[in-house]
């Protein structure tokens, strides 16, 4: 399974666009290679490198396995969107402080082999323990902004 963004490379530089500085819209990802058995996929976008602690930017699960593209500023339709750091349940984009270097932005992809049982609050954890012993694979999209 692969996840891919026409707007920027695995480990390249995400366009401000898609950060508090720009437009703050999710960015358009692209999925190919779902395993065969898939029943959903989750997607957990977050910053390792966020200065309060590794911070959640955008948390989706329950999105169909036929899924091959989500355009910039939208969520499937019948995903769920879970809260962020910023306390709202949609995509919260890149905005490291002034002067704390490079951060990494990771775009975590699962395929299912279930849907999620939870409630648009659930936390991060919440899908995390959800998911254990259920994902098929999985695979990472590495996306980079530096904090001005």
């Amino acid at each position: 399974m692969q996840l891919l963004s026409p707007a920027f490379g695995d480990g390249g530089n995400i366009p401000q666009q898609y950060t508090c500085k720009g437009q703050n819209v999710s960015p358009p990802l692209n999925i190919t290679d779902v395993p065969a058995g898939t029943k959903s996929l989750a997607l957990v976008m977050h910053d390792p490198d966020a200065v309060s602690g590794d911070f959640v930017h955008w948390l989706l699960w329950n999105v169909a396995p036929i899924t091959q593209s989500i355009n910039a500023n939208s969520a499937p339709s019948a995903a769920i969107q879970g809260p962020t750091g910023f306390g709202t349940n949609k995509y919260g984009g890149p905005c490291p402080p002034a002067g704390t270097g490079t951060h990494h932005y990771m775009f975590e992809l699962y395929a299912l082999d279930t849907t999620i049982n939870l409630s648009p609050d659930s936390s991060r954890q919440k899908l995390e323990e959800e998911i254990k012993g259920h994902v098929i694979t999985q695979t990472t999209l590495t996306g980079l902004v530096t904090a001005t």
